[in-house]
C-alpha cells in the first residue's frame, strides 16, 4: 500500500524537509543572556535576630518579578534602549511589552515562578533575556539584575523599618493608658482620701461640749441670782452645784472636776465679800454667752465632720472596688508594654541588621554574561523536524487515500462484498535486467502459485 503510494509519501516528506529547512534559515536569530543570583541566609541564627522577611523565597521572588516586569519599566526600558524597533512599527505597544515580558524568564532552583513547582527550600535564582542583539541582551539582563537586588534590599530594609515603627506606636500608646489609669487611680484615692482611710464609721464626744456649755449656763442663772442677793454664799452654792454636777457624770480624776474641786476650796478658803457690783457680773454673763456660742460652733462642727465620714465609710466599697478594677487594668496593659517592649528589641536589631545587609538577601553570583551563539533557532533540529514531520505527514496521506479510495487488494475483499471468485489471474512483467528480473519472476509465480 505505501509503496503504491510512494511518491505521495516522497513528496510530503521533501515538502516538510524544505520547509524545514528554510525555517531555520529564515528566523531570527535569538541570544540569551543569563545571570544567577544565590539566596544568602541571615548572618545571625533566627534564634538570636529573627528575619526581618516574612513569607518563603519564592513569593518573595515572584512579588519582586512583578515590580520589575511591570508596564512603565518595561516602557522605560525599550525606550531607553530602542528595543524591538521593527514591532514598535507594525504592533500595538502593549504587544511588544507583552513579548518582552515572555522573552524574561526568572526561576528558582528547577522551578519557575512562572507556574512551575519551586520548593520552599531555593537557594538561587536564574534570570534570562532573549533578544536578537547579544550586546542588549546582556545590557537589558543587567538592568534587571540590579533591580532585583536593590528592590529586596529596600523591601527588606522598609519592612523592619515599619515593623520598628509599628511597635513604638503601640508602646507609646499602651505608655498613655497607663500613665492615664495611674492619674485616675491617684486622682480616685485622694478625693475619696479620708473614706479610705476610716474602717468605720467614727463616734464623736460630743458630751464634753455639752456639758461645758451646761456649766457656763448654771453659771450665768448663778451669776444672775448673786446680782440679786449678792454674797460669797451664792458663789459657793454654784461651784458646789458644779462639782455635784461633774462627778455624776466623770470621774474623781477628770480633769474638770479636778478644777472645780480647787475652785470649790478657793471660794471656802476666800473671805467673805459681798459683790455688789452688777457691772462686773453683767461683763461675766457676757462672757459665758460668749463661750456657749463658741461651744455651740465646736459641737455643731464636729458633728458634721462625724456625718461625713460615716458617709465616706458607706462608700469606701465601692471606691475600693472601682481602685481595684483600675488597678487590674494598668496591671493587664504593663503586661502587655513588657510583650511589646521584648518584640521592639527584637525589630529594632533586626532593622540593624538588615541596614548593615545581614539579613537573608539576594547576592549576585554570576552576572550577565555575553551570549557568543545563539539559543534560537535550533537548525538541526529544525531540519530533522521537517523531515521527520514529512515523512509521518506522507505516511498519514498514503493511510488517508486508503481509507477514501478503498481499492481491491485481496479476493477476502471481493467475497466481503458478496460476490463469488472464479479465479485468480497472474500479472506476469518482463524485467530486462537478468539477475533482478529472475528473482521478480520467481516471486510472482511462487504467488501465482499460492
Amino acid at each position: 500500500m505505501i509503496w503504491q503510494r510512494k511518491w505521495v509519501v516522497i513528496a510530503a516528506t521533501l515538502l516538510c524537509f524544505i520547509a524545514g529547512i528554510a525555517a531555520a534559515y529564515t528566523l531570527p536569530t535569538i541570544y540569551r543572556s543569563k545571570a544567577t543570583m544565590l539566596v544568602q541566609a541571615q548572618d545571625l541564627p533566627s534564634n538570636i535576630v529573627q528575619s526581618p522577611v516574612s513569607g518563603g523565597v519564592e513569593q518573595r521572588i515572584a512579588a519582586i518579578r512583578e515590580r520589575v516586569l511591570s508596564r512603565g519599566d518595561l516602557i522605560a526600558l525599550i525606550d531607553q534602549y530602542d528595543l524591538y524597533p521593527v514591532e514598535r512599527r507594525s504592533e500595538p505597544l502593549s504587544v511588544v511589552v507583552e513579548k518582552m515580558r515572555t522573552a524574561t524568564s526568572v526561576s528558582a532552583l528547577s522551578g519557575s515562578l512562572d507556574g512551575g513547582t519551586a520548593t520552599d527550600n531555593a537557594i538561587a535564582v536564574t534570570l534570562t533575556f532573549d533578544y536578537p542583539e547579544p550586546g542588549k541582551a546582556q545590557t537589558v539582563l543587567q538592568n534587571f539584575v540590579g533591580s532585583f537586588l536593590k528592590i529586596d534590599s529596600d523591601a527588606m530594609e522598609e519592612q523592619a523599618r515599619l515593623s520598628v515603627r509599628f511597635l513604638e506606636d503601640q508602646a507609646s500608646k499602651l505608655q498613655s493608658q497607663i500613665s492615664q489609669i495611674e492619674n485616675n487611680i491617684t486622682t480616685l484615692k485622694a478625693r475619696n482620701g479620708s473614706a479610705l482611710a476610716s474602717s468605720g464609721v467614727p463616734l464623736v464626744d460630743t458630751g464634753n461640749y455639752s456639758a461645758q456649755i451646761t456649766n457656763l449656763e448654771n453659771q450665768n442663772r448663778q451669776l444672775l441670782a448673786a446680782n440679786r442677793t449678792g454674797g460669797k454664799t451664792s458663789e459657793l452654792a454654784t461651784a458646789q452645784a458644779m462639782l455635784s454636777s461633774l462627778k455624776t457624770r466623770y470621774s474623781d480624776s477628770h480633769p474638770d472636776v479636778i478644777a472645780a474641786e480647787e475652785r470649790v476650796r478657793q471660794l471656802r478658803s476666800q473671805p467673805v465679800v459681798e459683790l455688789a457690783n452688777s457691772d462686773l457680773i453683767a461683763e461675766q454673763i457676757r462672757a459665758n454667752n460668749a463661750a456657749i456660742a463658741q461651744l455651740s460652733a465646736q459641737r455643731s462642727d464636729a458633728l458634721s465632720r462625724a456625718s461625713a465620714a460615716a458617709a465616706g465609710s458607706a462608700r469606701a466599697p465601692v471606691v475600693l472596688e472601682q481602685a481595684m478594677q483600675l488597678e487590674s487594668r494598668a496591671s493587664t496593659l504593663r503586661e502587655q508594654y513588657r510583650t511589646i517592649a521584648t518584640e521592639l528589641l527584637k525589630a529594632q536589631n533586626t532593622a540593624r541588621m538588615a541596614g548593615e545587609q545581614r539579613a537573608e538577601r539576594l547576592t549576585l553570583v554570576d552576572a550577565p554574561d555575553l551570549p557568543d551563539t545563539p539559543t534560537s533557532p535550533n537548525r538541526p533540529l529544525f531540519i530533522l523536524g521537517g523531515l521527520v514531520a514529512g515523512l509521518g505527514l506522507g505516511l498519514l496521506l498514503a493511510l488517508g487515500a486508503e481509507f477514501i479510495f478503498k481499492p481491491l487488494r485481496s479476493p477476502s475483499q471481493i467475497e466481503r462484498l458478496g460476490l463469488p471468485v472464479l479465479g485468480l489471474v497472474p500479472v506476469l512483467e518482463y524485467d530486462a535486467r537478468p539477475g533482478i528480473g529472475r528473482f521478480f519472476k520467481f516471486w510472482q509465480w511462487r504467488r501465482a502459485r499460492a
